[in-house]
């Protein structure tokens, strides 16, 4: 007996997700993911916080040197976070 109903378990999910508007939020959490990848490992360990509101990116980190330093690369960081998830996923960083 076959059942011509049948779908992969990739097609479901992502019907799932369609469904429950969820992609912006997959967005995000790939963005976060990356963060380590973008601003590489030294700057990853001064990271205390991320966080995503409206494509926004809010980073506190433990220094004020390198604070200031990731001001003048915004653009950069911005373009490269979005970049790797292939979308427009953050507009703006401030960095606490």
């Amino acid at each position: 007996m076959t059942n011509h109903n049948s779908q992969t378990l990739g097609s479901l999910i992502q019907e799932l997700i369609r469904v429950y508007k969820l992609e912006s939020k997959l967005t995000e959490i790939k963005a976060l993911d990356c963060w380590p990848k973008v601003v590489g490992p030294m700057i990853a360990k001064h990271t205390i916080d991320l966080r995503i509101d409206r494509k926004i990116l809010f980073v506190r980190l433990d220094s004020d040197a390198i604070r200031n330093e990731l001001i003048y690369a915004k653009s950069l960081i911005i373009k490269n976070i979005n970049k790797e998830v292939a979308s427009e996923a953050i507009s703006d960083v401030i960095f606490r």
